[in-house]
């Protein structure tokens, strides 16, 4: 069965589907002649689904997506450029948050509409493990600082970096300097033999982010945890990947405790025209 169907009955022969193919795999010959995959152009089909986007009257068919089955586009749902403007720029790192759990249905809401992230050839490899329970979140946090600990004793170049005794001190307090007292934390990883997985984990990754804070929650890059994932075998344990799998970034994220009232100022943007 081919990957490609074109409907002849509601193709319009705009050609839409030739232009905007980013692997080029249809093929137009003549006017009001329907497209046509080239000869094995449908093994460098990428799935993306790029081609059933733009296919104004609904004409083309892959054999993982039918047109039917995608969500229109909704232009009045779109936001205009001044409150993109305003989202993205009030958007801030949270690092207090309300002892408030977040709904599964809600975390799993972020997870779904961050599926919808880039990533290199449409490989999709991002998965995910929400950390859930506060308690493993706060578990995960002291591994952490053991981590800390062997790099230092390992490299003792980083003590000034890593700052240890600075952050047992805040442990002490019963503060929580690596994880914030985050209600949950979420890892994003993928098999080490994806393409390009880091990337694609960053980009999903910033989508949740931005998700999060569109529906009220905080979020805060763990980039700590993530440094505990690539050099200390317990943490490795703890989260207990699939095998093959690498951690490609983490994630805390919770209810703000406090509001933030305006957006602080940034350094000018440097730029280079050619």
């Amino acid at each position: 069965m081919s990957l490609v169907a074109v409907d002849p009955d509601k193709c319009n022969f705009c050609g839409l589907c030739a232009i905007e193919c980013p692997a080029g795999i249809f093929v137009i010959k003549g006017t009001e002649k329907l497209p046509v995959t080239a000869g094995g152009g449908e093994d460098f089909c990428i799935k993306c689904g790029h081609c059933v986007a733009v296919c104004p009257p609904g004409a083309i068919s892959l054999g993982t997506m039918k047109p039917e089955d995608c969500a229109a586009v909704r232009k009045n749902l779109l936001p205009t450029p001044e409150q993109m403007e305003h989202f993205l720029k009030s958007r801030r790192s949270i690092r207090a948050y309300k002892e408030k759990p977040v709904p599964r249905e809600i975390l799993a809401k972020i997870i779904d509409i961050a599926r919808y992230a880039p990533s290199g050839h449409n490989a999709q490899p991002v998965q995910w493990l929400v950390i859930e329970d506060p308690k493993e979140v706060q578990r995960l946090s002291g591994l952490v600082v053991d981590a800390m600990r062997l790099a230092i004793k390992e490299s003792p170049e980083l003590a000034d970096i890593f700052s240890v005794d600075l952050i047992e001190a805040a442990q002490q307090r019963g503060e929580d300097p690596i994880m914030r007292h985050a209600p949950h934390a979420i890892v994003a990883h993928a098999p080490g033999d994806a393409g390009t997985p880091q990337q694609d984990g960053l980009i999903a990754l910033t989508y949740l982010e931005l998700t999060a804070y569109s529906l009220g929650l905080g979020a805060c890059w763990a980039g700590l945890l993530y440094f505990a994932t690539l050099t200390y075998p317990p943490m490795q344990e703890a989260l207990q990947l699939p095998d093959g799998h690498q951690c490609l970034e983490a994630m805390m994220i919770g209810y703000p405790k406090h509001k933030l009232s305006r957006i602080p100022l940034r350094n000018e943007p440097k730029i280079i025209w050619r």
